[in-house]
């Protein structure tokens, strides 16, 4: 009779070890959305959209984000153009790139607002690297934190009744998830320095 119960117990034991995995996991995964998120703000040396999302424009009344009143695009490398749905939009979007911590004077035709990319020089290069690197540091420590935490969590759970080869085997599968989730911040960092430096 009291097979049954064995199974059920170690089924749910097994549960709470794939739980904790899971749960880690996708505090990596978000470390690691974050990363890429940061990334995207970084200016290369070449147009990125992105460089605008922290812009807000006053538009009837309110604050709102740019192209949530324009159309932005990049017809090439070296631009950004900015097609308000209202002309009158043209002052108050050109304002608040100005305002904004983006750091480079728009210029328009009257139709369209231009934001002419500045190439990057050495030191900005290096600077910018600087930063990446920084934003990766703080990406592996979330990750860190993400393994110490389930292996606390396993640990504890060893007292509540989890064999000790069970939470063994899940701080082994633990440990190749962070490792996996390591490489990949590293991978994307190396492809955003590549990006930075490639003149």
């Amino acid at each position: 009779m009291h097979v049954p119960y064995r199974n059920n117990l170690k089924q749910k034991i097994m549960i709470d070890v794939k739980a904790c995995l899971q749960e880690a996991e996708e505090m990596m995964q978000m470390s690691i959305m974050h990363l890429e998120d940061e990334y995207s703000h970084i200016r290369a040396g070449k147009a990125n959209v992105h460089i605008l999302d922290c812009v807000r424009v006053h538009s009837y009344g309110s604050e709102m984000p740019l192209n949530n009143v324009a159309t932005v695009t990049t017809p090439d490398l070296r631009t950004i153009a900015i097609k308000p749905w209202d002309k009158n939009m043209i002052a108050p979007i050109e304002k608040a790139i100005i305002d904004s911590p983006v750091g480079i004077m728009p210029t328009n035709n009257g139709e369209v607002i231009i934001i002419a990319i500045p190439p990057l020089t050495g030191e900005r290069r290096k600077d910018l690297v600087k930063q990446c690197s920084h934003e990766l540091e703080t990406a592996k420590i979330s990750i860190r934190n993400a393994r110490r935490d389930g292996i606390d969590t396993m640990k504890k759970s060893v007292k509540e009744g989890t064999p000790e080869d069970v939470a063994k085997d899940g701080e082994e599968s633990l440990q190749k998830i962070h490792d996996k989730y390591i490489k990949k911040a590293e991978e994307i960092f190396a492809a955003k320095e590549k990006e930075i430096m490639t003149v």
